[in-house]
């Protein structure tokens, strides 16, 4: 597989908040209090369980940063 996923559960009040027909972008699922660490895409609405926000993110994406910012620094 080339991704890892993780799936948010909600409160019941903040599920209420999220619109039924539309993956939220980064910057939303933030600002409705979902925390975790960089690289995550909302990338699917499981209908039976609107509450529980479906992530993903490619496989080793928090090392592959960390490489692409060492090359910036040493190409500087």
């Amino acid at each position: 597989d080339t991704f890892e996923y993780r799936h948010v559960v909600l409160p019941p009040d903040t599920a209420k908040l999220l619109p039924k027909n539309r993956l939220l972008s980064e910057n939303e699922w933030r600002a409705i209090g979902v925390q975790q660490s960089r690289g995550w895409v909302h990338y699917a609405i499981h209908r039976p369980e609107p509450h529980i926000m479906l992530f993903r993110r490619t496989l080793n994406y928090q090392q592959q940063q960390q490489e692409n910012h060492a090359h910036n620094v040493l190409a500087k």
